[in-house]
């Protein structure tokens, strides 16, 4: 009996010491929040509202951003590798500078001296052009798409095979493009083989930079160093270059 009597005392003692912790504890709690409140008035409250909908607004932006970036990145390093083989960016700045000093010449012979020494030029440009294009045919599928979207939207060109073109088609048909217009016995004056060389020679750049970024990027570009727009290029390359590339494009 006695043994009886001091359970129940040492459970009467222990519930009221349980009883007064969670008293002493909702006691505390509401003295911190009460503290806290005089410290982050109302004003303050709302500034961190706020903040944590700014930071949920930017995190997605700057997730977004660096995904690109890496795309990028990886594309530009798939073309460089390959172009680090050849010299055709040196080949076709050589060509562009002689076609200018060509049609600067006052003197006919002079003039007539320059177009033959752009001869050798062009042809080294279409040979390595050539191998350029065969080279990138190595390249995986997906690796090679390009987006059709204006803008760059990370791995658009993985996830959304559908609205995508193989780059490794578009260097084919500038490689074609680019050797028919050097052809020196095409019954072409001088003239008019350096005009359609050079479209061909800025369209084949253009899918370069659209491959690298985007189709708004490369426009970009084109009109702002060269002053020219994208239709405005594709009405100046050779008919042949202009139809195999549109129907690549689907249009």
């Amino acid at each position: 009996m006695h043994r009886h009597c001091a359970c129940s005392c040492f459970t009467g003692v222990e519930k009221n010491v349980k009883g007064s912790s969670r008293t002493a504890l909702a006691t505390s709690m509401q003295a911190l929040h009460d503290y806290t409140r005089r410290l982050c008035p109302e004003p303050f409250n709302a500034r961190l509202d706020f903040m944590d909908f700014f930071i949920l607004a930017v995190a997605p932006a700057a997730a977004i951003y660096f995904l690109k970036f890496v795309d990028e990145r990886a594309r530009v390093a798939l073309l460089a590798s390959y172009l680090a083989r050849y010299q055709i960016e040196k080949l076709m700045e050589t060509l562009t500078q002689g076609y200018m000093r060509a049609l600067g010449e006052a003197e006919p012979q002079r003039r007539d001296q320059v177009w033959q020494q752009m001869e050798s030029t062009e042809a080294r440009l279409s040979d390595q052009l050539s191998r350029f294009s065969t080279d990138f045919q190595a390249v995986a599928e997906p690796d090679a798409r390009i987006s059709k979207l204006p803008l760059s939207f990370p791995f658009a060109r993985k996830l959304l095979p559908q609205v995508a073109f193989d780059m490794r088609k578009a260097l084919a048909i500038h490689a074609r493009g680019i050797a028919l217009s050097a052809d020196p016995d095409d019954g072409r004056d001088h003239k008019s083989r350096a005009f359609t060389l050079s479209a061909e020679m800025l369209l084949m750049q253009h899918s370069c930079h659209w491959f690298c970024k985007s189709k708004g990027i490369a426009s970009a570009r084109l009109a702002m160093r060269h002053q020219t727009s994208y239709e405005q290029l594709l009405a100046s390359v050779s008919p042949a270059t202009r139809q195999a590339y549109l129907q690549l494009l689907g249009q």
